[in-house]
């Protein structure tokens, strides 16, 4: 009996180790992928600024700004 609980033991142990033990090329995958997810923001973000509505939102602020007087 105790045989058998030594090798699933060691079974469980050694599949653990394959599961978690290697992580190698982890860090790299994770920078890919948060690299294409800052460019897929910045391109939201640059289609929505370039926007005609949000251009001229910022065009009235502008003129509203230096036209005022005090």
């Amino acid at each position: 009996m105790r045989s058998t609980v030594r090798g699933a033991l060691r079974t469980l142990r050694f599949r653990l180790t394959l599961v978690w033990g290697d992580d190698a090329g982890m860090s790299t995958v994770e920078y890919a992928i948060g690299t294409i997810a800052a460019a897929a923001f910045g391109a939201v973000l640059y289609t929505v600024v370039t926007g005609d509505n949000i251009v001229s939102a910022l065009t009235k602020i502008i003129d509203r700004a230096l036209n005022a007087t005090p």
